[in-house]
């Protein structure tokens, strides 16, 4: 497998993946909160959102702002269960495992490490 750095390197190659970034609301949230905690929001998340095996919301459930995360979920084509099995070739029609929700946290964290390292 791939580490997160080549993933988060191929999803540049997306026009509609490479434009997202976080904002400075997302930074100032990054900070009041720090990144633990922003991690401990992205498994609540990905465990409600996107690991369950049936979505009756599939494709819409990952809100386009109001979190760092959802930021991250769309540029690293975690939002939906579509975009991870196009992506990462994670079945759809199936509860993600423990390893897989890792995964998608681990890749969220990353781009959002990323940014920041890339703001200051």
């Amino acid at each position: 497998m791939k580490d997160y750095k080549q993933y988060l390197e191929a999803l540049k190659t997306s026009n509609f993946r490479s434009k997202f970034h976080l904002k400075q609301k997302d930074f100032d949230y990054i900070k009041e909160k720090g990144v633990e905690k922003i991690k401990s929001h992205a498994y609540d998340f990905i465990k409600t959102r996107l690991a369950p095996k049936e979505l009756n919301n599939d494709g819409k459930q990952t809100p386009m702002k109001g979190h760092p995360v959802f930021i991250a979920q769309h540029a690293t084509a975690t939002c939906c269960r579509g975009c991870l099995n196009k992506w990462y070739k994670i079945e759809k029609d199936k509860e993600l495992s423990p390893e897989e929700i890792d995964f998608v946290v681990n890749l969220i964290m990353s781009f959002i490490e990323r940014e920041l390292k890339n703001a200051n």
